[in-house]
């Protein structure tokens, strides 16, 4: 990959918060940033960062236990030489399905992280800023006070809460996103002009079992009425609500919520968004469009917009593999908005003269 350059020529730099399985991280460097380092405490997600980003100094840290010191040490910074910080802090705590869609309180002590991203800008003074999160942090009064500290700080903030399939990822999957820079704005990336489909993500994949992808040929076990309805959904996005009341499960006969539980995904739409429990039927919308069984591990991850060369553990449980798929950023939501980030950075002079690396 040919990394941009600012106007000086250098590598625009980037630090990952949070970086999970390496979906924002991913995004970044299709962005044309050189990620110099990241922080996660998830052993798997860390794993599977490694095998991807070799070459980025990885700390498998607790971050509250990480010393903003230690990391501009082991990089080779100073204050101010940073181009981007970017980060997801956990979100668990203001999900929309955690909360009830905002009538629960959720008492989460990673709803506190936002503090240690905090902490981190003030320590590295970087020249712009990303956060992701989910939309209900929008709404929290620690976003509130997280933006009026930015704004003190000098950095001019934008946010939004946007659809990831607007955004070439082929999935519905709403998101915040906060962008700023120091002494300066940045505008959020444009829609993109057409937008992906399951087909478009998929639709060539061969089929599981003998395809030779391991994340792909994972195997699924299902009981046999379970099978037996899947086989009699309607295809192309058919639901079990599509089924005569006596050919239904009997819990869905009790049940009048949760209408795409036991559904199948259209080749012409974009997918639901991609959960931890996007292998089990039960768990939403998540049967192939025409075969008789849920999506793969790999058909979630490209869903998610990875590609296919993107590697995962698959020794690991399924539900460990999705958890950490379901909970990744979307790398083509991340390229668009890093991208007029890069762009921003470029017409901006920088305040110092030494590189980063050599």
């Amino acid at each position: 990959m040919v990394l941009r350059r600012g106007r000086s020529g250098r590598r625009l730099t980037a630090v990952d918060l949070f970086s999970g399985c390496g979906g924002l991280t991913l995004g970044l460097k299709q962005a044309g940033f050189d990620v110099l380092g990241a922080v996660d405490n998830e052993p798997l997600s860390v794993v599977t960062y490694a095998a991807n980003h070799p070459e980025v100094y990885l700390w498998e840290a607790d971050i509250r236990e990480l010393a903003v010191r230690s990391l501009k040490r082991a990089l080779n910074l100073r204050k101010g030489e940073l181009d981007l910080l970017a980060g997801c802090p956990p979100c668990q705590g203001f999900s929309s399905m955690r909360t009830l869609n905002g009538s629960r309180l959720i008492r989460d002590p990673r709803n506190d992280l936002l503090r240690d991203f905090t902490r981190f800008v003030l320590g590295l003074s970087p020249r712009a800023i990303m956060l992701e999160n989910v939309p209900g942090l929008a709404s929290n009064r620690r976003f509130d006070a997280f933006c009026a500290r930015m704004t003190a700080l000098g950095y001019v903030g934008t946010y939004g809460v946007l659809d990831a399939a607007e955004y070439g990822v082929p999935q519905r999957r709403r998101r915040l996103i906060y962008v700023a820079g120091h002494g300066y704005s940045i505008p959020l990336a444009a829609r993109a002009k057409s937008r992906r489909t399951v087909r478009d993500a998929i639709g060539r994949l061969p089929r599981p079992g003998r395809s030779g992808d391991p994340l792909h040929d994972l195997p699924e076990q299902r009981a046999p009425h379970v099978r037996a309805l899947i086989k009699r959904i309607p295809k192309d996005g058919g639901s079990r609500t599509d089924l005569p009341k006596t050919e239904q499960l009997r819990c869905h006969r009790r049940c009048h919520g949760f209408h795409d539980v036991y559904g199948r995904m259209a080749w012409h739409e974009h997918a639901p968004t991609i959960t931890s429990g996007c292998f089990n039927p039960s768990k939403g919308r998540f049967l192939h469009p025409t075969q008789n069984r849920a999506i793969t591990m790999r058909e979630a991850a490209l869903l998610q917009s990875f590609p296919r060369w993107y590697e995962f553990p698959t020794l690991q449980h399924k539900c460990a593999i999705a958890l950490m798929i379901g909970n990744a950023l979307p790398p083509e939501f991340v390229r668009r908005h890093a991208n007029r980030i890069r762009r921003a950075l470029a017409t901006r002079p920088t305040h110092y003269s030494k590189g980063v690396r050599p």
